[in-house]
């Protein structure tokens, strides 16, 4: 009866070690099938983005040129020197990630290339030249930050560089005001907006800040229709936060970032505290400060009368968005294809506007494409979040694919009047080198996140 026992117990032994031994070999494979699948997925992204530039080139001077050469190549390597950097530095990352990003942008340097044909303020040449350093900066992030909770010790020093951050634009000598909002810094010739790399900051301020007090955000409250909401001493954060979304909105006349960062902290501090009683005040505390300002601000009540009734100055204040408007309704389904529609009759068609101008000569069905990408894009991100291994990590990468899904509803909702139209612009399609920094170096940070999220066990020969 023993020697039974026994024989199943080694039994039982060989299959564990088998068992084991034949996870290691996979998670030895692992990394080469997503090797594989994310070069696969980067060459088709590449793919796009060349023959879209090959057939406006077709479409509009008959013949393929080589305008874009210059600045196309170091743009592509610099996307496989990043591909080699994710699979040496980060073997295990979601290999879904870095190419969608790329399929977006290549799409997007191809309809500036397009619109340049009738609008010389589109700069291909430009957009290509700050992809291949955003790029870069997203080699750097993952080659020095290896793991994502050094950013964890530095919590309250990322909330002070995103205040400072906040503040340059104010500052006499270099802050900058263009179409109306006072959100860039000019040194010499250069340009850049500052807040773009302040909301990555209050990304991680904010998951910092929550994760280390979140038990007395959750825990207490008194309920109210069965919503628990938060003590009045609990609502210091909230309305610190609300307070500094108004000043945006007023100093720097800025209502899509005021909107990208009230939101930002308020699903943040949902998602870290699961009460619905967060939502319901800070919802309501910007639609009233939102009104407030609508009704004593010049410009945010020009943006709310437009967009209520767009059609009641269509030559005047409302013409962009009325040539937008039309330019999706002659796009219609299938787009009047590449080079033959008119983009540029929609001023900043290349910026502000490139959701319309893609819709017009792409049609919905190109839009549904770009949706969808940006729906499987913070769906990784979001599942990043959910499986994540530590609170800060799960809080973070949660934050970051929503900061891009607030953008893309912001700028989307603004072209098609669901919301009033705001400043925002596409992640990734629009022109904006401050943007294109911004919003690689989110990527780099998901990219990263999801690594320790999919770190299997290394196989180890001992001798």
């Amino acid at each position: 009866m023993s020697d039974a026992r026994g024989g199943d117990a080694r039994t039982f032994q060989k299959t564990r070690t088998s068992e084991t031994v034949l996870q290691r070999i996979t998670a030895l494979r692992a990394p080469r099938k997503l090797l594989g699948l994310e070069l696969f997925l980067l060459l088709f992204a590449i793919a796009v983005g060349i023959a879209a530039v090959v057939i406006i080139d077709l479409t509009v001077k008959g013949a393929p040129t080589t305008t874009l050469l210059p600045m196309g190549i170091p743009y592509v390597l610099a996307l496989f020197a990043l591909h080699i950097t994710i699979r040496r530095v980060t073997p295990d990352a979601d290999p879904l990630i870095m190419p969608i990003a790329a399929l977006l942008n290549s799409i997007g340097v191809a309809m500036i290339y397009r619109i340049s044909f009738a609008d010389d303020d589109a700069d291909p040449s430009r957009q290509l030249l700050w992809s291949t350093i955003a790029i870069v900066a997203a080699i750097v992030l993952l080659v020095v930050i290896r793991n994502h909770m050094v950013l964890f010790r530095y919590t309250y020093l990322m909330g002070l560089g995103a205040v400072i951050l906040l503040l340059l634009p104010m500052l006499p000598g270099i802050g900058r005001t263009i179409n109306g909002a006072r959100v860039w810094i000019g040194i010499g010739g250069f340009s850049f907006q500052p807040g773009e790399i302040a909301k990555i900051l209050l990304a991680i301020f904010f998951a910092g800040y929550l994760v280390r007090n979140r038990d007395s955000l959750a825990m207490v409250g008194k309920k109210v229709l069965g919503i628990r909401f938060p003590r009045a001493r609990d609502l210091g954060p909230l309305l610190v936060f609300w307070l500094a979304a108004m000043s945006v909105l007023v100093f720097q006349r800025d209502l899509g970032t005021s909107l990208l960062y009230f939101g930002l902290f308020l699903t943040m501090l949902y998602l870290a505290t699961g009460r619905i009683g967060w939502i319901i005040l800070g919802v309501g505390l910007f639609l009233v400060g939102g009104l407030a300002a609508s009704q004593t601000l010049a410009y945010v009540n020009s943006r709310f009368v437009n967009w209520l009734d767009p059609f009641a100055d269509p030559r005047g204040a409302s013409y962009q968005m009325v040539q937008g408007l039309f330019g999706l309704a002659n796009g219609g389904m299938t787009g009047t294809g590449l080079g033959q529609g008119y983009p540029a009759d929609t001023p900043l068609s290349f910026s502000d506007y490139i959701i319309p101008s893609l819709g017009e000569e792409l049609g919905l069905i190109g839009l549904f494409v770009i949706l969808a990408a940006y729906l499987l894009l913070v769906g990784r991100g979001l599942r990043i979040g959910f499986a994540g291994q530590d609170d800060f990590g799960k809080l973070l990468a949660a934050g970051l694919a929503f900061t891009i899904a607030l953008q893309v509803f912001i700028v989307v909702g603004g072209v098609t009047r669901v919301i009033p139209l705001t400043g925002l612009t596409a992640p990734f399609l629009a022109a904006g080198g401050s943007s294109l920094v911004s919003n690689w170096i989110i990527i780099a940070l998901l990219i990263l996140l999801s690594n320790s999220v999919r770190n299997r066990p290394k196989l180890v020969i001992r001798t």
